[in-house]
């Protein structure tokens, strides 16, 4: 059940009937290990007894049973993976008949898409070595069908005023004529390529916010232009962003209209559309992938790489933190993501008086210089003197924004801001700026805050701040610390351990008898010393014999030795 419970929803969805079948073969289980209890013989009440005959006589009567509604949820999702997976049939994917599906399930948000997402990672990975292949494979397609919905909602919004009235528009112009042929001559103007006049089988947005045929912008690119051809605005980016919610209603009037696609351009020659398309091919760099999940990302990265190109501050803040999550995992996202041309547009972003952005901008730059063909590019575009002067605090509210969040973001965002003054407090300057902004009392605070579940990064954060004078005034202040320190050196992970013995050795070098005395009297403090020597890791084993050594020391001074 638990498992069912934690695990991927649409994973569960596509195993309804392999675990239907589990439960079956459980609960007979479970019936045939009553039929041999001697109930009689057991000393328990009626009531108990009665219970167990009920379950008894339900097991014993139990038939394998399949909900139909998740059969039929379960095709559904199944006929959508496979139009995902065909190429050809991509296109048509209807984004109303998957947000249906998906919200019959409970994903109805972008938290909810993101939580699935992780689910479905942690899925793959877990399936990897037992598997197969076949299965691996279905867990990727799901993947990229779930980031494929979740990047059309993010752009519903902005885009659904526009669609409405692409919408209007082409179906008027679809009542005025009923055959196919006079339908040619009567292309709505919303579906017709500015440059060529044709209906716009791929259509794509280009930096000006203007809509082409990907084929004709491409070859007007490749011609040595860098500007708009409607609005003769200069182009910024040369990224062609895919418009599906067009694309979507081309592919749907053409069907409505029983016309080919291929019809409506029957006036171009073989060898143009030949040049054209390896014009397009020219004009963007196309990735060669074989799987489904590299065609998702590339088209996301795309996507949202013209957000941050074209957005409101909240739609920019927001694809910053999309693309920061994409750059998170796999070279191949982060190689994609630099071909979109996220860089220098992320590199910009570095001097916004917006925190969020600068935070997002900032880490997504971390994540894609791992792959080290990205770090040329983003030390071409200026970036490396931004994010120094970000890293040493150099924004004097930094600091203060940075506490603020640790005190009432997210876990996520806390998470994230005790892992930003860890990075800051590396730099001696900043140490003294982060105590007298009220770091250390919060901290401490998140050493037994379940909910936030920072513990190990609150304790990081601590164990640098010690080195500061004015840090270890602060820490030395705190009454409670000390036997929290001691729990964890009992309860607490391998890397809380090593730092909550680095802080007590510290405080003790420092601190002086006063914290030597407190540890002493600590019934717990001594056995949860001599139980690290033993067991824990090289460097928490060191420090701990060095406190005991210390604490020897003191306690040899009034001959009542501790080991």
């Amino acid at each position: 059940m638990e498992g069912c419970k934690d695990g991927s929803t649409l994973w569960g969805l596509i195993q309804t009937e392999t675990a239907s079948n589990q439960f079956f073969v459980l609960v007979k289980d479970i019936g045939r290990a009553l039929d041999i209890l001697p109930l009689s013989l057991l000393n328990v009440t009626a009531d108990i007894k009665e219970q167990v005959e009920l379950l008894h006589k339900q097991a014993q009567r139990v038939e394998l049973f399949v909900d139909p509604r998740e059969v039929q949820r379960r095709d559904e999702l199944l006929r959508l993976m496979a139009s995902n997976n065909d190429k050809n049939s991509r296109c048509s994917i209807d984004f109303k008949e998957v947000k249906h599906v998906f919200s019959s399930i409970g994903l109805r948000g972008s938290l909810d898409y993101e939580e699935e997402i992780s689910k479905l990672e942690a899925e793959a990975q877990k399936q990897a070595g037992t598997g197969g292949l076949i299965v691996v494979s279905n867990i990727n397609n799901l993947l990229s069908l779930v980031s494929y919905l979740k990047s059309m909602v993010f752009s519903e919004e902005t885009e659904k005023d526009d669609i409405k009235q692409s919408s209007v528009s082409a179906s008027r112009n679809i009542d005025q004529s009923s055959s196919s042929q006079s339908m040619l001559f009567n292309i709505p103007d919303e579906f017709r390529c500015p440059i060529s006049l044709d209906l716009m089988k791929d259509p794509v947005i280009v930096a000006s916010g203007h809509t082409y045929d990907r084929n004709s912008i491409a070859q007007w690119i490749n011609t040595g232009h860098h500007t708009c051809p409607k609005s003769g605005q200069r182009l910024i980016h040369m990224a062609l962003i895919p418009n599906y919610a067009l694309k979507s209603l081309v592919h749907q009037w053409c069907q409505e209209n029983n016309i080919s696609i291929t019809e409506c351009s029957s006036n171009v020659s073989e060898s143009e559309i030949n040049s054209k398309q390896k014009a397009s091919e020219k004009a963007v760099d196309h990735i060669s992938a074989t799987k489904v999940a590299i065609d998702s990302v590339k088209m996301t990265a795309e996507f949202l790489v013209g957000k941050l190109a074209m957005g409101s501050l909240d739609i920019q803040r927001q694809a910053a933190y999309e693309l920061r999550l994409l750059a998170k995992t796999g070279m191949d996202n982060r190689r994609i993501i630099a071909e979109a041309g996220a860089i220098p547009f992320l590199a910009t972003m570095l001097t916004s008086n917006d925190p969020r952005i600068q935070e997002n901008a900032v880490t997504a730059l971390l994540n894609l210089s791992i792959f080290n063909n990205n770090k040329i590019l983003i030390m071409a575009a200026g970036a490396i003197s931004n994010i120094v002067e970000i890293a040493i605090g150099a924004h004097a509210q930094a600091i203060p924004a940075l506490i603020g969040l640790l005190r009432e973001g997210t876990p996520t965002g806390k998470r994230d801001a005790a892992t930003a003054l860890s990075n800051l407090a590396l730099y001696g300057t900043n140490k003294a700026n982060i105590v007298v902004a009220g770091a250390v009392p919060l901290l401490i605070e998140l050493l037994v805050d379940d909910k936030a579940g920072i513990t190990d990064d609150a304790l990081g954060v601590l164990t640098l701040l010690l080195s500061c004078p004015q840090g270890l005034e602060d820490i030395k202040k705190s009454r409670a610390l000390v036997p929290l320190l001691i729990d964890l050196l009992r309860f607490g992970s391998a890397k809380g351990k090593e730092n909550s013995i680095t802080l007590l050795l510290g405080l003790c070098k420092d601190g002086g008898e006063e914290v030597a005395r407190r540890l002493l009297i600590n019934p717990r403090s001594i056995p949860s010393l001599q139980s690290l020597v033993a067991d824990g890791s090289p460097k928490a084993r060191r420090k701990a014999d060095a406190l005991l050594r210390l604490l020897n020391r003191c306690c040899s001074q009034s001959h009542n030795p501790v080991i």
